[in-house]
């Protein structure tokens, strides 16, 4: 019998935009920054829309920004969640790739 990939998935995909921060290193050795969003998300993964080719099976670090507060005690962003880069696909000078998480989310 044959999973179809909704089966096979460890844990349900929510299709949302989130926007998010994206670190890591390019394929010159350099480190970038940039501003990606979900088209979505689970416990275990994403699905992002990135201006930036990444390698498949590089290790990345994403944040979602807060919005700016006027109490110091609230974190500007999110504690890192590192992904490894399983998908890459080029499409109108997007690109689609999909990570997975290297701990699930609570």
């Amino acid at each position: 019998m044959r999973l179809t990939p909704a089966e096979r998935r460890r844990s349900q995909r929510i299709h949302v935009q989130i926007p998010m921060f994206v670190r890591g290193t390019d394929s010159a050795g350099l480190e970038f920054l940039d501003l990606t969003k979900t088209l979505d998300i689970s416990a275990t993964g994403a699905y992002l829309a990135s201006p930036r080719a990444i390698r498949t099976n590089e290790v990345i670090n994403l944040t979602i920004p807060a919005p700016s507060s006027p109490s110091a005690t609230l974190p500007a962003e999110t504690p890192p969640i590192a992904a490894r880069v399983r998908r890459h696909r080029a499409l109108d000078g997007f690109h689609l790739l999909g990570v997975e998480f290297l701990k699930a989310l609570d």
